[in-house]
């Protein structure tokens, strides 16, 4: 007697209800009417900025016109004796903000991980941490650049002013770990090393993203604030000298591409913290 064999098949995948299709779409509708505001909102102000000038509402003198944007950055470009590029003050500006960024980063994270290790050096440390944080760091400018000098000076006031905040923000979620999860590891016999390295850090992962966030305007600010004391390269030295000259122009040619730099920052973290959560 012959047996028959039967094939079994993987069921077939069920199909996507109504109402899932519906919230879809209306998820969709939802990010595309939010794109739509965000840039009529900037087409307003655009509008706004360039005709108020033009109609004396407001002195052009002190706010110049978005039209002049881009024949000014066009006119930047060019080279003399007396005047770098513009690309070369804004790689001057980009530079020392990463150099700062990526040292509050670390320091930041070397100091909070000390801390959490040491219980009894953040019971000493804390009110020092949190009066050097909530001092207004412009005034170190002047004390940093007769310590290190006109261009450390930059490097130490983006260090500065982002690296406390991100001290108490990473060492926050490094308190934030469910202790239970450090107890069962200690239960398998991990050292404190290990704690740190598989349970603490990997759990605090979006505190040091909401960190990496921070800093990104921090740290460019810091820069700006160091170039106004005696850069002669950089966009807080265009933004100083157009001000001085009364050429409001250059100033907002400046200040457009810091608003550039900024969201290319903001981008650049926004895909990291996508990339590393799906792998989560």
């Amino acid at each position: 007697m012959s047996k028959v064999e039967t094939v079994s098949r993987p069921p077939a995948a069920a199909s996507p209800s109504p109402q899932y299709l519906q919230w879809l779409r209306r998820e969709r509708r939802d990010r595309l009417t939010v794109r739509i505001s965000q840039l009529a909102l900037l087409a307003v102000f655009l509008v706004l900025w360039e005709l108020a000038p033009r109609y004396n509402l407001i002195n052009p003198l002190f706010t110049s016109y978005p039209s002049t944007i881009w024949p000014t950055f066009v006119e930047l470009l060019k080279t003399t004796p007396q005047q770098a590029s513009i690309l070369v003050h804004t790689w001057a500006t980009v530079f020392a903000t990463v150099v700062g960024f990526t040292a509050a980063i670390v320091l930041g994270t070397a100091i909070a991980a000390a801390l959490w290790w040491w219980a009894n050096l953040y019971r000493v440390l804390d009110p020092y941490l949190v009066v050097l944080n909530a001092m207004p760091k412009t005034a170190f400018v002047p004390i940093f650049y007769i310590w290190l000098g006109a261009t450390l000076s930059i490097y130490g006031m983006s260090l500065a002013i982002s690296l406390f905040i991100t001290v108490l923000m990473i060492y926050s979620g490094f308190q934030g770990i469910d202790p239970n999860k450090i107890k069962l590891a200690q239960t398998f016999g991990a050292t404190k090393w290990q704690v740190l390295t598989k349970v603490v850090l990997p759990g605090s992962v979006p505190t040091l993203i909401a960190a990496l966030k921070v800093n990104a305007g921090l740290s460019l600010v810091g820069v700006i604030v160091g170039e106004f004391q005696s850069a002669t390269l950089g966009l807080g030295y265009l933004i100083q000298y157009g001000s001085q000259i009364f050429k409001m122009n250059i100033v907002m040619t400046a200040i457009t591409i810091l608003a550039i730099v900024s969201s290319l920052m903001y981008l650049a973290i926004y895909w990291l913290e996508v990339v590393v959560m799906r792998r989560r």
